[in-house]
């Protein structure tokens, strides 16, 4: 079984090649399971293993996961492996570590933990932007052979990490990411410029039915998941979020 949280549609995509791979159905995390995780119940079949995909968020884990980890409910057996899959841009930090505590604390069987480099997508900071398409075309060129050794290692019971950490792992997620969390995650700077058509494909898109039409524009709410999906989305490049993202790039290969 894979579980799969995606903002703007690297996890997915992840998620998609695993699954020619990994026995089970494909749960994705949206919407109504986002919102009220405490209402979803999955089951787990005997001999099936528990694989979670999602992105990092500044070195750790998507708060919104962590919610629906902490609140959802799931039938498995105590034996049942979970295995963890990130796709970064770079890099993990100790991301996977987090994820090793949560599923820890719900009494759940922590196993290996992989990374996977895919574009990058996060633009909201100075010195943050999308690759370049060159650097894109190589790192989804190098994705199913990368997905395909991660399925391997999580047929094999493989129990250890398997991530890029990258320089001065410990300070980003122990330091950095908790300020990210706390100061860089407000939805209250987005907002539509004119170039918006009013088509409404990133309210409609939007995983946590944040983003709601009025007078015909996109007005955000305070749910947000902070995925960037509405931005690279968007047809006419109209979502910005504050003076942050002038200029920045989209990502051209979202799948929503």
């Amino acid at each position: 079984m894979i579980i799969c949280f995606s903002g703007t549609g690297n996890s997915r995509a992840v998620a998609r090649e695993l699954s020619r791979y990994i026995t089970g159905e494909t749960v994705e995390v949206e919407k109504g399971l986002l919102l009220d995780p405490a209402s979803c119940v999955i089951e787990v079949p005997e001999n099936e293993a528990v694989v979670w995909v999602m992105p990092v968020y500044s070195w750790g884990i998507p708060p919104v996961m962590e919610r629906f980890i902490m609140k959802m409910k799931m039938k498995c057996a105590p034996t049942t492996g979970h295995f963890l899959v990130l796709t970064c841009g770079d890099d993990t930090g100790y991301a996977d570590n987090q994820w090793r505590r949560l599923v820890g604390r719900r009494g759940w069987n922590p196993r290996g933990s992989f990374s996977v480099q895919m574009p990058n997508t996060y633009v909201l900071m100075k010195g943050f932007d999308v690759d370049s398409p060159e650097v894109v075309a190589a790192k989804m060129g190098a994705m199913p052979a990368r997905v395909e050794a991660v399925a391997s290692a999580i047929k094999r019971g493989f129990a250890d990490s398997d991530v890029v950490r990258g320089s001065w792992a410990w300070v980003k997620t122990a330091i950095v990411y908790p300020y990210f969390r706390r100061f860089c995650m407000s939805p209250r700077p987005f907002h539509a410029t004119d170039a918006c058509i009013t088509c409404g494909l990133c309210a409609r898109s939007c995983p946590m039915e944040n983003i709601g039409m009025a007078d015909g524009r996109p007005r955000w709410g305070n749910r947000c998941a902070l995925c960037l999906r509405c931005y690279h989305t968007c047809p006419t490049h109209a979502v910005a979020y504050g003076s942050a993202t002038a200029a920045k790039g989209q990502k051209t290969d979202t799948q929503s």
